[in-house]
């Protein structure tokens, strides 16, 4: 355990690159100055060059994620979605909703073949799996809050696109185990299929995609929702069986939601509101543990993590129910986390046995969501801090490259409950909250969030993770709130994950073999997972002293202005 996490505090390591050189770093403590932590290196390095030009977070925020989209496509993006949590110097907050919709001919029978079967190949793989884009729709709405233009914003990534850089051996490694699939589902030959294979230092040039970006560089958002990239798009779609049209993407909207708030032991917790479950998922998970006294019982001991099980197994029984787009559904976020309502959930808690999932809610079966997401947390030297989670859904979303655009388009539509009204195979039906409409945006796990003590910015906190990100967040804030861990700690200790369904209890390799042991004498399964989550966290003490850290479980890199 101790030798782990030695090894996860290794400051930074650095790799020759055509663009620049890549230099990881891991932790980086200051003052007065402006921090990003990101999944690349590269994009921390863009989003920190656009601080030093007089941006503020917001501005490094866009560029940040517009390099994402360049060196780190298995999840970084304009072909897919994100949500943004903002809060200003001025003690402004808001959240930014840019998650994919359901194209019009979309329909809730739409993967299910005629005896009702359905056929996940297709919500996940191809042309029929995208959801309309809202990244570059988000990164405009971001905007009225920047300083800068977005000409000067989305440069560092054309120049990433243009020039190249070098990818990492765990790049590599990941490109090759998929060259199958983009040979599958794309007709013509993309930039990340190499016949010869892929090998750590070799460029990554994606001259394609560095035009798409000149084009909304120079024409805004008409350059990705309309005119040539729009067309390239669409007759992507006609390739397979893709239903996003035109129409589709000139209406996309995104939506400016109030922000999710909420005390915790005196601090104010600032988090997405749905359609991201991830908010409300947070708030029950955290009120739930303290009417146990958290802090009482040592970080990780089997008491301490029965109870967060248990909040987490009423929670995610509750996203099943409940949960999903607020435009369609009737939303019961204020029902869901007020007091009274937890307070009966809790009642069923028994520290000496584990509480049966059937007896927290109706067995529904949970939608699948991928792992595959990224995370960013900005602060700036004036205050302003922002959490931004995005995603494509699946590694390198739906695998379809926009042929002359160069750019993965997400496989989304995978999020929504895509049998709703078909049993399962233990006669359950599907959650409706969920169920796929035209219009509608997919129930997300993402979580990113903002912490205030004394109305400033405490912690900025997300992950990517799929049903991990909301549990991984939760663990992140208990750790520093109630375990007063560092923040290195924090992140890289070995974490836990339950979501109601299935039973079992996942857990990191080197996580205590006793709590494990102890809890599986209680009646809790156990399952290992290699790793849960990428957690990028900066902490702000009331000295104003700024701690950064990456996690240690990827090339994840802080970068400091």
């Amino acid at each position: 355990m101790k030798k782990f996490l030695l090894l996860l505090l290794l400051v930074s390591q650095t790799i020759s690159a055509q663009f620049t050189d890549i230099n990881i770093v891991k932790e980086i403590r200051t003052k007065d100055k402006g921090l990003v932590v990101s999944a690349h290196p590269l994009a921390s390095e863009a989003g920190t060059k656009i601080l030093k030009m007089g941006g503020n977070a917001f501005d490094a925020a866009v560029a940040t994620q517009y390099a994402l989209a360049v060196v780190y496509p298995q999840a970084g993006n304009i072909g897919g979605g994100g949500f943004l949590v903002g809060v200003k110097n001025n003690g402004e907050k808001f959240t930014l909703d840019y998650r994919e919709t359901a194209p019009e001919k979309s329909s809730p029978n739409m993967y299910l073949d005629k005896s009702g079967k359905a056929n996940t190949d297709l919500s996940q793989n191809g042309r029929l799996a995208v959801g309309i884009p809202g990244s570059v729709a988000g990164f405009y709405a971001t905007l009225k809050h920047c300083k800068l233009p977005m000409q000067q914003l989305i440069q560092p990534a054309i120049d990433l696109a243009e020039q190249g850089f070098a990818i990492t051996e765990k790049e590599a490694a990941l490109l090759n185990s998929l060259q199958k699939e983009f040979a599958k589902n794309n007709f013509t030959k993309t930039v990340f299929n190499k016949e010869q294979g892929w090998k750590a230092g070799d460029l990554l040039i994606q001259k394609e995609l560095a035009e798409t970006l000149r084009r909304i560089q120079t024409d805004g958002l008409k350059g990705f929702y309309e005119g040539k990239t729009a067309d390239f798009i669409v007759a992507e779609m006609k390739r397979g069986n893709g239903i996003i049209t035109k129409n589709d993407l000139k209406n996309y909207k995104v939506a400016e939601r109030k922000p999710l708030t909420f005390n915790y032991k005196g601090n104010e917790i600032v988090s997405m509101p749905l359609p991201s479950s991830g908010g409300i998922l947070l708030a029950q998970m955290l009120k739930m543990s303290s009417f146990e006294n958290l802090q009482n019982f040592q970080h990780n001991s089997p008491e301490a993590v029965q109870i967060m099980v248990e909040a987490e197994r009423r929670a995610f029984a509750d996203r099943a129910e409940f949960m999903g787009d607020p435009a369609f559904i009737n939303d019961k976020t204020e029902m869901l986390i007020s007091d009274d309502y937890l307070k009966n959930r809790w009642i069923s808690f028994n520290p000496n046995k584990a509480t049966p999932s059937s007896e927290v809610g109706k067995i529904t079966p949970p939608t699948k969501e991928s792992t595959e997401t990224t995370h960013i947390s900005i602060i700036d030297k004036e205050g302003n801090a922002v959490a931004v989670t995005t995603t494509l859904n699946g590694l390198y979303g739906s695998k379809v490259v926009v042929s002359g655009a160069g750019f993965f388009l997400n496989n989304e539509m995978d999020d929504f409950s895509i049998k709703p009204g078909v049993p399962n195979m233990f006669g359950a039906v599907g959650g409706e909250a969920n169920k796929i409409e035209p219009g509608k945006r997919m129930l997300s796990s993402m979580t990113p969030t903002i912490v205030l003590k004394n109305n400033k910015p405490y912690l900025v906190v997300g992950t990517p993770g799929g049903t991990t990100i909301p549990t991984s967040v939760y663990q992140s804030i208990v750790n520093i709130i109630d375990y007063k861990l560092s923040p290195n700690l924090a992140v890289n200790s070995p974490k836990f994950h339950h979501q109601w369904l299935p039973e079992t209890v996942d857990y990191e390799k080197g996580f205590p073999e006793n709590t494990v042991k102890e809890l599986e004498k209680k009646g809790y399964k156990s399952n290992y997972r290699p790793q849960i989550g990428r957690t990028e966290i900066i902490v702000i003490d009331e000295a104003g002293n700024l701690t950064a850290v990456a996690d240690g479980r990827g090339d994840d890199s802080v970068g400091v202005e």
